[in-house]
């Protein structure tokens, strides 16, 4: 399973708006036969690929997948009945499949005859697939707050400048984890400010994800880094704002303001609604406290610098109301890790399915 885990990170990234999903083939005596993955939409599923490596070799072989088997038709046929075609005789999954029409693939095999044992490396493999799981069981993308800041909580210095609070080895990493999300949003404050490109350097492979940009008044300079060739840009702009001219390649949304503020919940709805599965606040300090504030931040990973700039620099993060300690975000601390001189943290907002509470 943990093969299967690992050949589904291979397409992280590249298979929105479907899942990652690994799958080995092991024959009777225990030998690997086969395996693969889902490479992205359009693309055979991992059962599929792995039943093709495999060959004859299938019949009578244990499919060790990290996602049970689908049992409807898409763009592909049913993994469930390829697999009973194939003849394979035991199949092992991790994760329960959450859609509503891909779900039964499971119960199709075992009515057939097909021993089937669910639940194996459900944890790991729900870490693997976090991004989509999240998202389908939430009918909205998975919400991942970044943010790089000092060791007491600042972004920039009292004057504004924030270039740079984390090191080179910190800003590489970032990139990476731009490459693994559909999307990337950042405010209004942040495109005015800063200008920032969103588009993803320092050779990381991968598809740029989409970049998002909140604009309520449709004010976006046309000079924009974020309109240049590097990704498709889209403009949220507020309902009855005149609607920017853009590059051919890039596209607005009008969504409804709500006391003066865009409609953070229409907005996610909107990008579910357009195949988004995960996306990647960037900035700033405002849009974080939004999503936090509407119970919208599924995780956060967070640089933290061994820097001080005290009571004076600005904030990573704006007020989100709290008056006492009891009605703090409380968030369950998943991994810790050093990055150059900087520590990385990975927070969620809730445990995984499989883990413990």
């Amino acid at each position: 399973m943990r093969r299967a885990i690992g050949l589904a990170a291979t397409a992280l990234g590249e298979t929105s708006p479907n899942p990652v999903v690994g799958c080995v083939l092991l024959g009777p005596d225990g030998s690997q036969v086969g395996e693969g993955f889902h490479r992205g939409a359009g693309h055979p599923h991992a059962e599929v690929e792995a039943l093709a490596a495999a060959g004859a070799r299938a019949r009578g072989a244990t499919a060790v997948v990290t996602l049970e088997p689908c049992a409807h038709r898409g763009r592909t046929g049913p993994c469930a009945d390829a697999l009973l075609r194939a003849g394979i005789a035991r199949v092992v999954y991790a994760v329960p499949d959450p859609t509503p029409d891909a779900a039964g693939g499971a119960r199709r095999l075992r009515e057939a005859g097909v021993e089937v044992v669910p639940g194996v490396l459900r944890a790991e493999a729900e870490r693997g697939n976090e991004l989509w799981l999240t998202a389908v069981r939430a009918a909205r993308p998975c919400v991942t707050w970044k943010f790089g800041g000092s060791l007491d909580g600042r972004s920039a210095a009292p004057d504004g400048t924030s270039r740079w609070i984390t090191g080179q080895p910190a800003r590489e990493d970032v990139h990476a984890l731009r490459a693994a999300h559909d999307a990337v949003l950042v405010g209004s404050g942040t495109l005015h400010a800063d200008d920032p490109h969103l588009g993803l350097r320092h050779a990381v492979p991968g598809r740029p994800p989409l970049r998002v940009v909140l604009d309520r008044t449709g004010a976006i300079p046309p000079g924009a880094r974020v309109l240049d060739d590097a990704a498709p840009t889209l403009v949220v702009v507020g309902r009855g704002a005149p609607p920017p001219r853009l590059p051919r390649r890039h596209e607005v949304l009008d969504v409804p303001v709500v006391d003066g503020e865009l409609d953070i919940r229409a907005l996610a709805d909107a990008l579910y609604a357009r195949g988004v599965r995960s996306l990647l606040l960037e900035g700033g300090a405002r849009l974080a406290a939004a999503f936090a504030a509407a119970g919208l931040l599924d995780r956060v990973v967070a640089y933290v610098a061994p820097l001080l700039l005290g009571a004076g620099g600005r904030p990573v993060l704006d007020d989100l109301g709290i008056r006492t300690l009891g009605d703090g975000v409380r968030l369950h601390l998943d991994e810790v890790g050093r990055v150059g001189e900087d520590v990385r943290l990975v927070l969620r907002a809730r445990p995984l399915p499989g883990e413990p509470v």
